[in-house]
C-alpha cells in the first residue's frame, strides 16, 4: 500500500537573485561610496544593477564617474559616451568625458567636449573649461 502521509512543506528558497528594490538600495549605497571616496566599491555594485538593467542611464553615467574617480578611464570613457549616445544633449557627461579625454592626454577630444557642455548649459564651470567668455 502507498505511503500517504502529506509530505511537509519544503522551507522557501532564498533568494538569490537581487529584486529591483535591492538595485535601488545599491544604486543608493553606490552614491554614497563615491561620495566616501571608494569609488571601487562603487564600482562592484553597480554592476550588478547595470547587469539587470542595462538601460539605465543613471546606474551608468554614476558608474562612469566612479571609474573616473578610480583613474580607470578607458571604462569611465566608454560608458561616458554611452551615455551621450543615449543623451547627447547630457552637457554634465560631456563636461565629464572631456575631463576624461583631458586626463588621458587628448587634448583636442577635450576641447571639443568642454565646448559642447557650455553650449549645452553655460555653467560657469564649463564655459571656464571651454575657454569661452562667461
Amino acid at each position: 500500500m502507498p505511503d500517504t502521509t502529506p509530505t511537509p512543506p519544503s522551507p522557501p528558497e532564498p533568494s538569490g537573485s537581487p529584486t529591483p528594490e535591492t538595485h535601488v538600495i545599491d544604486y543608493r549605497a553606490a552614491e554614497q561610496l563615491l561620495a566616501a571616496r571608494d569609488p571601487r566599491g562603487a564600482v562592484r555594485l553597480l554592476d550588478s544593477v547595470i547587469a539587470a538593467h542595462p538601460e539605465n542611464t543613471a546606474a551608468r553615467l554614476l558608474r562612469a564617474r566612479a571609474f573616473f574617480a578610480a583613474a580607470q578611464l578607458r571604462p569611465a570613457q566608454l560608458e561616458f559616451e554611452l551615455v551621450l549616445e543615449r543623451e547627447p544633449d547630457n552637457a554634465f557627461a560631456h563636461f565629464a568625458l572631456a575631463r576624461t579625454h583631458e586626463r588621458s592626454g587628448r587634448h583636442e577630444q577635450a576641447r571639443r567636449h568642454f565646448r559642447l557642455a557650455a553650449a549645452l548649459d553655460p555653467q560657469p564651470e564649463y564655459l571656464a573649461a571651454a575657454r569661452f567668455e562667461g
